[in-house]
């Protein structure tokens, strides 16, 4: 099966690559720098409070995990708005603009605010930003990809993407800990650096939009009327990109509840900066290797049975994380790990796409990068609060979600590919 890149394709995964790069070394760095003395936390940090009859301790664990998902919850919530928005105007490029430029502004606080609220308020505008550019860059994606191969494009756009968000967290920990530096007779502080990089990583995904994007002609003038989100199917069961939706909430839940958890997990293991950050980094690589042939695969053999095949090794591996006592098991769990959302990824994305209508890709495919962005805010806040609780039960909870994923899968999506061939008997001598 040929599959032949669009110039257009590759100028969007490079620069949401570079992006990516510069927003997971905030990812890493954040919960370092707000668990440093740099940051001027609020006074009710080890207090005891009460909240539904459970009792808990404010932590600063908990303090890092509601500024990263302060970021998941406004990038998701906004989607809706900005994807459909885009969809009405057929202005994908301005939304990307604008969205880039919100993220560099709010990269660049990181150096001048030292108070935590102050920091909150950076990530929410960066928030922001992400919920104007990740739906319409997506819809781009879709729209300027033909029904064969619009797996392999997924695959392809989540690779760069991933890659970079893969390479963030191996690099951050080294910049941060190699400062201060002298640019120019002027101090900077490892913290700074990693912040300015991404500024840098905002800024040339901002020139490379300006300069090489151009909105496809189709985009303009043909939105569909209708572009809500149908939570219903005409058969009375859910609406199978709702369903896929919720799904996505629960994968992205999943790889979230590890970031957090940094130094209670680096303490467990009794290991350092650097290992935390391979095996955070794990999941994101095996992404990277495995996008683009299984979303190829999904062309050629339907998106359905990677969805199913993905869910299954997802419960195990979630698990898996909570139990291991050695830094090396935990790469080896995070790694298979990531084979199961690429499995997920790209094939939900396609078959999404394979379901909008024409004008309509914005609304329609924002409704799985809402749920990403949702399980990302809701794990990261979720595990600085479950972990009181007992290390394993982040954990165990992802997997209960991981099971409702699955039965959501099996149960409520049918295939999109109506070319797809069988897939082949790997105990048949002539793989048939």
């Amino acid at each position: 099966m040929e599959f032949d890149i669009d110039g257009r394709i590759l100028t969007l995964a490079l620069a949401r690559m570079v992006n990516a790069l510069a927003n997971s070394f905030l990812v890493v760095v954040l919960p370092l720098y707000i668990g440093s003395e740099l940051v001027a936390l609020p006074s009710f940090v080890g207090a005891t409070t009460t909240v539904g009859g459970v009792t808990f301790t404010v932590t600063t664990e908990l303090l890092i995990g509601i500024v990263l998902s302060l970021f998941g919850f406004l990038n998701s919530f906004g989607q809706p708005f900005t994807g459909s928005l885009s969809d009405r105007t057929g202005r994908r490029k301005v939304f990307l603009l604008v969205g880039l430029t919100l993220v560099a502004v709010g990269s660049a606080g990181y150096v001048f605010f030292t108070d935590y609220r102050a920091i909150m308020a950076m990530r929410a505008l960066q928030g922001i930003g992400a919920a104007c550019n990740i739906p319409v860059t997506v819809a781009l994606v879709n729209e300027l990809s033909d029904e064969d191969e619009r797996g392999g494009n997924f695959g392809l756009f989540n690779t760069f993407r991933l890659l970079g968000f893969g390479i963030g967290p191996l690099v951050a920990g080294g910049v941060v800990a190699a400062g201060p530096y002298v640019v120019g007779g002027v101090t900077v502080s490892g913290f700074d650096a990693a912040f300015l990089v991404a500024v840098a990583g905002a800024t040339v995904s901002f020139l490379l939009v300006a300069l090489l994007i151009h909105d496809p002609e189709r985009t303009s003038g043909e939105a569909a009327e209708d572009i809500s989100i149908r939570v219903r199917s005409s058969d009375g069961g859910l609406d199978p990109v709702f369903a896929l939706g919720i799904a996505t909430v629960v994968m992205a839940l999943s790889i979230a509840i590890y970031a957090p958890l940094a130094n209670v997990i680096s303490t467990r293991l009794d290991q350092g900066t650097f290992l935390f950050s391979v095996q955070f980094g794990a999941t994101v690589l095996a992404n990277v290797v495995f996008q683009v042939p299984l979303g190829r695969l999904s062309d050629r053999y339907g998106r359905r049975p990677f969805l199913v095949a993905g869910f299954v090794l997802l419960l195990p591996t979630t698990l898996a994380q909570g139990f291991v006592e050695s830094s090396t098991a935990m790469v080896v769990v995070r790694f298979l790990q990531g084979v199961a959302v690429a499995a997920v990824f790209a094939p939900s994305l396609a078959l999404a796409g394979d379901l909008a209508g024409e004008g309509s890709s914005g609304s329609t495919l924002s409704v799985l990068t809402m749920g990403f962005g949702l399980g990302v805010a809701f794990g990261t806040l979720l595990s600085g609060i479950l972990v009181g609780f007992g290390f394993a039960v982040p954990f165990v909870l992802a997997t209960a979600g991981g099971a409702v994923g699955l039965a959501l899968v099996v149960t409520q999506v049918a295939e999109t590919v109506e070319t797809a061939r069988p897939l082949p008997n790997p105990f048949s001598p002539s793989g048939d």
